[in-house]
């Protein structure tokens, strides 16, 4: 188990559990009756930490390295997934992943960014970077699901598209840009959810959709924290403070009427009980899919056209 730099009370009472269930198993004390005590204050002590967490401390956990990520939920809420490959022009990109599935025996499509869970596949899948051929294959996969009349389910958990010179040479923006013009025009049902970070074009690239939802703890923002304090402070050390400014958390994002909807993670985020946070997403995307089919293409586009249009805060001025 991991903790982060704010979880530090909850370490030192973990740690207390382990010197105690050693001591136990070397001189046969019955210990049970302290460790309860332990237990019941350590889950008091995280209820009271993440009551009151702070927009960087929502980007942490985010990027929690035991955090769920795409394939987990593939693999805990649908069944007969059946993966998908390649963008049919360069090569078959491993930071973005999909295919067909089925979600309660439905016939779905569903595609996501992947980071990884060890550092050999956090480096061959990118870090969750995708290249111009990640949108393309993402694309592709979308377009089939329009022509077979699939509903498109889609991950968000990228730190943004990958900036690489060849990534630009291939045609990063357009490929990006290509894929929000064609899912405003989707005739299936679209519902796209946060997972952990949503950064920038990478995260907007398979972002458009009839319901864009956030996990409770991810964010969502045009730049990174540290990249905004680097840009404006020429350092990193206040990243914190860009944090705050940006408006990222899903609260800020659901204030503004950025995403549609907020889903609740288990108290101490989406990694303290990974299958409690599948059944939780399953459960959305089943109620949002039920509401979707029941209204005509026409005006599903025409309403996620509306939606995007109402977007953001702006003065009209006499001239």
């Amino acid at each position: 188990m991991q903790f982060l730099d704010f979880e530090k009370p909850l370490e030192d009472l973990h740690l207390q559990i382990v010197k105690l269930q050693d001591m136990s198993a070397k001189n046969k004390v019955d210990v049970t009756g302290t460790i309860s005590e332990l237990q019941v204050a350590i889950e008091k002590t995280r209820a009271q930490i993440y009551s009151q967490l702070t927009p960087w401390q929502r980007v942490q956990l985010s990027r929690h390295p035991e955090r769920p990520y795409t394939l987990h939920y593939v693999d805990k809420i649908f069944s007969n997934f059946t993966e998908l490959f390649g963008d049919r022009q360069v090569k078959d990109d491993k930071a973005m992943v999909g295919g067909m599935a089925e979600l309660d025996g439905m016939p779905v499509m569903v595609l996501g960014q992947q980071k990884g869970v060890n550092t050999k596949m956090r480096q061959l899948r990118n870090f969750g970077m995708a290249n111009p051929e990640g949108y393309r294959k993402a694309l592709r996969l979308m377009k089939m699901a329009e022509k077979f009349n699939r509903p498109i389910i889609t991950f968000i958990d990228t730190p943004g598209a990958f900036p690489g010179l060849e990534a630009e040479e291939r045609g990063q923006a357009e490929a990006i840009a290509r894929n929000l013009f064609e899912m405003v025009n989707m005739k299936v049902p679209v519902i796209c959810v946060i997972i952990g970070e949503g950064a920038s074009g990478g995260a907007l690239g398979i972002g458009i959709g009839d319901k864009v939802a956030m996990l409770e703890n991810t964010w969502y923002s045009v730049i990174s924290p540290e990249s905004c304090s680097s840009i404006l402070w020429r350092s990193w050390n206040f990243k914190e403070r860009a944090a705050e400014q940006l408006k990222l958390t899903s609260e800020d994002m659901s204030r503004f009427g950025l995403v549609d909807d907020v889903i609740p993670e288990p108290v101490g985020g989406a990694q303290i009980d990974p299958d409690k946070m599948a059944e939780i997403l399953k459960e959305y995307l089943l109620k949002s899919l039920k509401e979707l089919n029941s209204i005509s293409p026409d005006d599903r586009i025409t309403q996620r056209i509306d939606k995007i249009a109402k977007m953001g805060f702006y003065d009209e001025v006499a001239i």
